[in-house]
């Protein structure tokens, strides 16, 4: 974990607070950047009692029932990235203290943890033209009927391997992507809305 006082967004060098749209309200798409995200992999077998009772003593989390979906309980989400690897994503800050329990609680399980905070952001796509923006980069299905609300998933973007969830209705995405890939997602983002009324906010 870095100290707080060390941390730089990948994106810092866009000035992206400075850009920042007092009132996004009115905007077909509003984007923002998320940073310092904590973001811990879990290993383990969904069909121990013992792996899922140990994650829930210690986050309150439950597994994602099915493949491609996301829970959330509190603070953190819990997303299914594959039939033994899960991602569990909450407010930065608290990935040290999460690690460490999930670690304490999985002692001596087939399970490992593994905080990569440090190693991806999160880019915020909202609005009511967010999953036309989306669906020029992303080779999935983004019809509501099939990827809506809790639906999350590992793909492409624009060349750039993400992991994609969609938090609402509005609709509103997040993007999880690898610090190294962060400006060239974010400035095919802002090319790929030009077509759009397009506000920044800061989250």
């Amino acid at each position: 974990m870095v100290e707080a006082y060390f941390r730089r967004s990948p994106l810092n060098h866009l000035g992206l607070a400075a850009r920042a749209s007092a009132d996004p309200a009115g905007a077909d798409i509003v984007l923002a950047e998320r940073p310092h995200r904590c973001q811990i992999v879990l290993r383990g077998d969904a069909g121990d009692p013992a792996f899922t009772a140990a994650l829930h003593g210690a986050t309150g989390l439950v597994l994602p029932a099915a493949a491609n979906s996301f829970v959330t309980e509190g603070d953190l989400s819990c997303l299914w990235l594959g039939p033994d690897e899960w991602l569990i994503v909450g407010p930065g800050g608290g990935e040290g203290e999460v690690t460490a329990r999930l670690r304490a609680a999985l002692a001596g399980l087939h399970a490992a943890v593994t905080d990569i905070s440090e190693a991806r952001t999160t880019i915020a796509i909202s609005g009511a033209h967010a999953r036309d923006l989306m669906a020029k980069a992303v080779s999935l299905d983004l019809h509501p009927r099939v990827f809506g609300p809790g639906h999350c998933a590992q793909t492409g973007f624009a060349g750039a391997n993400i992991i994609l969830r969609q938090l609402d209705d509005v609709p509103s995405f997040e993007i999880f992507v690898l610090n190294s890939f962060a400006e060239h997602v974010w400035r095919w983002i802002e090319g790929g809305c030009r077509e759009f009324r397009v506000a920044i906010a800061v989250h």
